[in-house]
């Protein structure tokens, strides 16, 4: 090809940049970083500082926790179980147990708690050698290092709000909704009352006998107490609890 016409095919501006431009580019960089504090850190000597409200993997305040199983119905894989341990007193009681592994650190169980036991944490370094090693049960589920900023909170806006034009006053389904009665169903059984984590549920006479002339005793739910937990719905014989969720 004549170099005329060399010329006209490749302007200026393309002839012979293939490799100046990328080098150019390089030794840029090359003169910034030498006159500049190094980008990376000698980890894990050296840490980068890291939030209170970072998302790790979950904690558990034992001392808060009632064991009402709302972290265990949030969890989306599935990852946590209640399981028996032994309080500060020497009692069984059941608590979260976490399968790491498995955890995607989405942080709905420490949204979901309605006691605030459960929370994320700051902590990320949970590489193990097996697998059982990551299922961490709910002593070791403790963060010694738990602050406020870690706790979750859950905003919900009610319809009935927004209505109205309130948009500033977010709730939980926590301090709203509550388990409602169908008395027709109700076999006075007291089973609701024996699986309330917070012991809102009581028994009262209603003034009627049965057949076998024992009163009849239908629950009755102390609004201030309950959290919302369903487990009076969900181990109800005869379906006569439901929630009344308030919109």
């Amino acid at each position: 090809m004549p170099f005329s016409e060399y010329l006209q095919k490749y302007p200026k501006k393309f002839r012979g940049t293939g490799g100046i431009v990328p080098l150019l580019a390089a030794f840029k960089n090359l003169f910034k970083t030498t006159f500049h504090r190094p980008v990376t850190i000698l980890y894990p000597y050296e840490k980068e500082w890291v939030p209170d409200n970072y998302r790790g993997r979950p904690g558990l305040r034992f001392d808060r926790c009632v064991g009402c199983g709302i972290c265990v119905r949030a969890c989306p894989t599935t990852c946590i179980e209640l399981v028996e341990v032994p309080d500060d007193d020497g009692n069984m009681v059941k608590r979260p147990q976490v399968n790491v592994g498995r955890c995607m650190m989405c942080g709905y169980c420490a949204e979901y708690c309605p006691m605030n036991a459960m929370t994320t944490t700051t902590d990320y370094e949970l590489a193990e050698f097996t697998r059982q090693d990551l299922i961490y049960d709910p002593r070791r589920l403790e963060f010694p290092y738990t602050t406020d900023m870690m706790e979750v909170h859950i905003e919900e806006h009610l319809m009935s709000n927004i209505e109205k034009g309130i948009t500033d006053q977010p709730t939980a389904f926590y301090n709203t909704d509550r388990p409602m009665l169908d008395a027709k169903k109700c076999i006075s059984c007291g089973k609701c009352a024996k699986v309330c984590p917070v012991s809102a549920i009581k028994m009262v006479a209603t003034g009627e006998k049965n057949a076998k002339g024992k009163d009849i005793t239908n629950p009755q739910v102390d609004d201030k107490v309950c959290i919302s937990c369903s487990n009076c719905i969900l181990d109800c014989p005869k379906g006569a609890l439901k929630m009344n969720e308030v919109l």
